[in-house]
């Protein structure tokens, strides 16, 4: 009885890993078929981020100065632009519901999906921030950090529009409304992932700002696909 049971938790174990790698990869596929809205998200970004330096001079000074705020902010709208769709579609064709009902923890369910959001909207600002940084005359050290710093933030915001996400599920309009509700959530993430940038450009340590950073990232790794899942639920009832 014991040698049985041993080995159908590791039975179980592997099919609930594998079953969230297919959700993970499913919303990967699904939402590369849309390539129109994954490419909006970056090229958002990209232009954005690009006008400042063309708009305000080739002030050395300034645009460094201006550099970490700007290309925050510009990385926090372009994920929100895309945070309506988390939960939308799925909602939309039933397959959200049978998530929900299935044998598989729903909070894993619901961290799968806003993994897939990240690795779409927010892992590739990781990479072309530096490349954007350089127009602002950032040096070397600082877009070191302000890859590491997105890198932590974007998974944040993620993880905090979620909450958004499935709150304001099956609501027409929901772009104004779910920028109210995160947009207070967003700013520790704005202030420490800025601020940490900030600190290498004026010589001091960044190490306060991004463990404060990383400290956020940890809540919101814990806190929010709970809130998520128990928002879902409400809105599937």
């Amino acid at each position: 009885m014991t040698e049985n049971s041993q080995e159908v938790k590791p039975a179980k174990a592997l099919s609930t890993f594998s079953v969230l790698y297919r959700i993970l990869a499913r919303d990967i596929q699904v939402a590369l078929r849309r390539q129109s809205d994954v490419a909006a998200v970056f090229f958002f970004f990209i232009i954005a981020a690009s006008l400042f330096p063309l708009g305000s001079g080739a002030d050395p000074k300034l645009l460094s100065a201006m550099a970490p705020s700007v290309l925050w902010v510009m990385a926090l709208l372009s994920c929100m632009l895309s945070l309506s769709r988390m939960f939308s579609s799925d909602y939309a064709d039933g397959t959200l519901e049978q998530m929900m009902i299935s044998n598989q923890p729903v909070v894993l369910i619901v961290l799968m999906k806003i993994l897939a959001h990240w690795i779409l909207s927010g892992l590739p600002l990781v990479f072309v921030a530096p490349l954007i940084g350089l127009q602002f005359n950032l040096g070397g050290a600082e877009l070191q950090i302000l890859a590491a710093s997105l890198l932590m933030g974007t998974l944040a915001l993620s993880l905090i529009g979620s909450i958004g996400a499935a709150l304001t599920l099956g609501i027409r309009g929901t772009g104004v409304l779910i920028a109210i509700l995160v947009l207070p959530l967003y700013i520790p993430v704005l202030v420490f992932g800025a601020g940490a940038v900030n600190a290498v450009s004026i010589g001091m340590s960044p190490n306060g700002a991004l463990s404060l950073l990383g400290a956020v990232l940890s809540m919101a790794l814990v806190f929010a696909p709970l809130a998520s899942a128990a928002a879902l639920k409400i809105a599937l009832e």
